[in-house]
Order: C-alpha cells, then sequence, then structure tokens
C-alpha cells in the first residue's frame, strides 16, 4: 500500500500543471491533498475517478483558503469531515478515512505565519490536534497521519537552521511539540527510511530557493506502531513540480 501526502496549494492549479499525469506515474492507493483553496464542487473529478479513485473533500467556508481531501481506491468504511473544532472545521483542515486495517487523516496544520495571533492559533491547534489524534487513535487502532505540518523538526529539515532559529515554523515550542509526537508513538516514516539531511518538502518562491535547494521538510506521513512495523519504504518526489510543495509518500507491506 502506498500513501502520498501532498500540500497542492490550489488543487486546480496544480491539475492544470500535471498533477493527474502525475498520479497516474504513482498508482498510490491513498492520496491526501491539503490546501486545495476550491470548493468541491470546483474540482474536476472526472480524471481523478478515471484513475479509480474515490474522492472525499473537506473544503474551508471561505474560499480560495485551506481545505484538505482525500483520493483512495478502497472504499472507506467510514469518512469524517472536520475534527470537532469550530475554527479549525471552519477553515477545512482535517479529514478521516476509516478502512479495515485502521485509517488516514489528512491535515493542514495552521503556518503561523501571519502574526502572533495566527501563531497562538496554531499553537492551540498542535494541542488540540494531539489530543484528537488520541483520541481517534484509540478508537480505530492503527493511524496515518499525512499532511503538511507547517514545522520543520529538526536541524536536518531545514536549510539553515541557524538564522531560522526564531522563524515560525522552527520555534523552540514547535519543535518540542514534534519531540511530543514521535515520542507519543508516532513514527517519521521519511526519517526511518532516509535519515540523510537536504530533503525537503517546501520552497519559498523568492530567490530560486528551490532551484537551489533551500528548502525545509514541513510535510510528513506519521504512522502508528503497526504500520510503522509494516514500512517498506518512504520518499519526497522533489521531480513533482505543481506546487511551492512536493510530495511526501510511504510504503507499507499489507
Amino acid at each position: 500500500m502506498k500513501v502520498i501526502s501532498y500540500n497542492v496549494n490550489g488543487i486546480r492549479s496544480a491539475m492544470s500543471k500535471g498533477l493527474v499525469d502525475y498520479l497516474a506515474e504513482q498508482n498510490a492507493d491513498v492520496v491526501c491533498f491539503q490546501e486545495l483553496k476550491a470548493m468541491p464542487e470546483q474540482i474536476d473529478e472526472e480524471p481523478l475517478r478515471a484513475l479509480g479513485y474515490e474522492c472525499y473533500w473537506f473544503s474551508a467556508e471561505k474560499k480560495g483558503y485551506s481545505g484538505v481531501g482525500i483520493l483512495t481506491k478502497q472504499t472507506p468504511s467510514h469518512v469524517e469531515y472536520g475534527c470537532g473544532h469550530a475554527m479549525y472545521d471552519f477553515e477545512g483542515r482535517v479529514i478521516r478515512c476509516d478502512f479495515p486495517w485502521g485509517s488516514v487523516i489528512s491535515a493542514y496544520f495552521p503556518s503561523g505565519t501571519a502574526g502572533d495571533i495566527r501563531q497562538d492559533v496554531k499553537m492551540d491547534f498542535l494541542s488540540y490536534f494531539h489530543e484528537y489524534a488520541q483520541t481517534i487513535r484509540s478508537k480505530v487502532g492503527e493511524l496515518l497521519v499525512c499532511g503538511d505540518y507547517n514545522i520543520c523538526h529538526q536541524a536536518i529539515d531545514i536549510h539553515d537552521p541557524v538564522s531560522n532559529k526564531n522563524s515560525t515554523g522552527f520555534l523552540p515550542e514547535e519543535r518540542a511539540w514534534m519531540d511530543q509526537w514521535f515520542e507519543s508513538g508516532f513514527t517519521d516514516t521519511l526519517r526511518t527510511m532516509k535519515p540523510a539531511p537536504h530533503q525537503y518538502t517546501w520552497w519559498s518562491f523568492r530567490a530560486n530557493a528551490r532551484a537551489n535547494n533551500k528548502g525545509w521538510r514541513i510535510d510528513y506521513v506519521s504512522a502508528t506502531p503497526k504500520l510503522a512495523g509494516k514500512l517498506s519504504d518512504a520518499g519526497i518526489d522533489d521531480f513533482a513540480k505543481h506546487s511551492d510543495h512536493c510530495p511526501t509518500w510511504a510504503a507499507f507491506s499489507l
């Protein structure tokens, strides 16, 4: 089973840049999208369904903002839209699909880059989401949390850890939350298989950052123990250029 997580920074834009061809080549079983920036009725599902996917979307109520989705080739037993928090559900940040082997969440964490208020929102989300994920885990057993976490966990996950030590996305309190997250029973699938530095999933549009690989790794596929024990490979597809992010993925031998 292969699972892809991809912040597409506007799914309609990404589809116009070859996203469907990429999905056809990768043939993943589950694809988690973040930052749809579209309402469900604005998304052309036909080419996605032609690849064998069922499509589930949870958009922000504000048009052109946020939103998450899951494509799956296996019909889920249940789809949960939102995470039970009025503000985060208004912003379209979490969707979950349940399967016989476990569940998959696609999550788009707040970035915190718009100032102190949004940084406070981000920290509140982190606290809420940690408890939410543990509650879901207790109900469904095994869980994959795919998404744009908007945090670099370690110094090897960011091109310049020294100058960014006070930047949102690499703040000590955010990195401490990531420590807590992985210590609570989740596995960073990429780092399990590919421990080398300079593997990034997001690049600024400024200063030719992507061409110079001056990036950040802020997208993750986190797995609970039994799934992590069946991990067979993981990686990032930095050749995919439909967004300012690139896909990250994990494969499991179920």
